[in-house]
């Protein structure tokens, strides 16, 4: 008998106080700790993310899996495995997938878990994504700002 796994989807980034999440296809901030977050919530995990975030990798993220959605039937680059539309993007993943960007790609998809970084501050980008509205708090971190770092929580919102 085969079952039907639903994939348990999981949204990770980092988000300023105006919603912005990018700018010229990088963050506007440096948090080393989100880094790390990020890394350890990641690793060893499949990620979906558009072409434009894997693009602004210097080199594929090692121990994870990089599935990369895009409109570009063309398109390929060595580390990615490539899906076209949100179905064949979690097919490829399995039955858990991070989501890692960018805003477009947010919007495609419906978590099960946030994994938030919000960043309190309000950068120019041109990247945004809305709040999320609805949401239970089930984990809350605060940390200062330090030097020219911005102060930043680390949050974890569910259904």
């Amino acid at each position: 008998m085969v079952l039907w796994r639903v994939p348990v989807i999981s949204f990770h980034l980092a988000r300023a106080d105006n919603g912005v999440i990018g700018v010229d296809g990088r963050l506007p901030w440096h948090l080393p700790a989100d880094l790390r977050r990020f890394k350890a919530q990641t690793l060893g995990r499949p990620m979906v993310m558009g072409r434009k975030t894997f693009d602004s990798f210097p080199a594929p993220l090692p121990g994870r899996r990089h599935i990369v959605l895009t409109r570009s039937t063309d398109w390929e680059a060595e580390g990615a495995e490539v899906a076209h539309t949100p179905a064949e993007a979690l097919a490829l993943a399995g039955d858990d997938v991070a989501v890692i960007g960018g805003a477009e790609i947010f919007a495609l998809f419906e978590p099960d878990r946030v994994e938030l970084t919000e960043v309190h501050c309000s950068p120019l980008g041109d990247a945004v994504v809305p709040p999320f509205d609805a949401w239970n708090e089930a984990f809350r971190e605060d940390h200062p700002a330090e030097g020219d770092r911005p102060a930043y929580s680390f949050v974890t919102l569910v259904r």
